[in-house]
């Protein structure tokens, strides 16, 4: 970064024609300025600036060389600046993987609500369901509704509990259901990042069933399996606050209300950094403050 800061203070020297002034806007004396332009003199072979007791001129060749050089000292100035913001609380550009619904209905609001905050740091936001590759895909941090991970390479940080239920169309033969062993394999609408096959457990306290889901349809989409339960093609395991509209509107109807399946999490996860950059850290934590509020709201 030497010749950078030497090229730089030339380049100011060109632009002002005036050490005491360069010495000023660099924090620099006008004795350090004259020792650089020297040196930078003697490095190239040629002189850069005719000096009299009254001005400081370019030569023709430093009006060459300043003509030169100046794209290139720009762009290690906006290379430098942006890597300094990328490391700012305040500052830097936030790549975010989330899943549709989530990132339709309950993100727009945090982030509006963050951007006041930090006006600074802009956004991409990529939705889609199922986990992705943080790394090749270059996300900062992805937001996921899932179990416990078995990734070990990627950092992941819970923020909140999600609850499921079972929900199918009201009226349907499925809102007599007493039991889950009551369900074949060709009602359950299966949730499925790869669109295959689930497992569903379900436990009421004091037993437990399984069942095969997604024989006749699974999909990787919350909301296609939400309308399609409630178009009576059976029984859909979603987040409770993901149909929390659909129950209110009569769309959809809790099902089997006594049998529960496993909790799943609200999730964020990262690249594998040592530390995260402030940025990622700012927002991470603020959509944590904001998060509980909102599924709050929701259900």
């Amino acid at each position: 970064m030497n010749d950078y800061k030497l090229l730089r203070t030339f380049l100011l020297a060109a632009e002002k024609r005036n050490f005491a002034q360069v010495a000023r806007e660099l924090g620099m004396t006008p004795a350090a300025v004259t020792r650089a332009i020297a040196a930078l003199e003697e490095d190239l072979g040629v002189q850069l600036f005719v000096r009299t007791t009254r001005q400081v001129s370019l030569t023709t060749d430093g009006a060459i060389f300043a003509a030169q050089i100046q794209p290139a000292v720009q762009a290690l100035e906006n290379a430098r600046t942006d890597l300094m913001n990328t490391h700012k609380a305040d500052h830097g550009r936030l790549r975010i993987s989330a899943p549709t619904w989530f990132g339709q209905q309950v993100l727009p609001p945090i982030l509006c609500a963050f951007r006041e905050r930090y006006p600074k740091i802009s956004f991409e936001i990529s939705l889609a369901d199922g986990l992705v590759n943080i790394i090749d895909d270059d996300y900062d941090l992805a937001i996921r509704i899932s179990a416990a991970p078995s990734d070990k390479f990627t950092i992941w940080r819970k923020i909140s509990v999600v609850r499921r239920i079972l929900v199918a169309a009201p009226g349907s033969r499925f809102c007599d259901l007493r039991h889950p062993n009551e369900l074949i394999p060709d009602d359950c609408l299966a949730y499925s990042g790869e669109s295959k096959r689930e497992t569903w457990m379900l436990s009421d306290g004091s037993g437990n069933a399984t069942i095969s889901a997604g024989r006749a349809f699974s999909a990787n989409s919350g909301e296609v399996l939400a309308s399609m339960a409630a178009d009576g093609a059976g029984v859909a395991m979603l987040p409770k606050f993901h149909v929390a509209e659909h129950l209110r509107t009569g769309r959809l109807a809790h099902v089997l209300q006594d049998w529960s399946p496993p909790d799943l999490w609200l999730t964020l996860y990262y690249p594998p950094y040592q530390a995260l950059p402030p940025r990622i850290a700012s927002f991470s934590k603020f959509f944590e403050q904001q998060i509980p509020a909102f599924i709050s709201a929701i259900e």
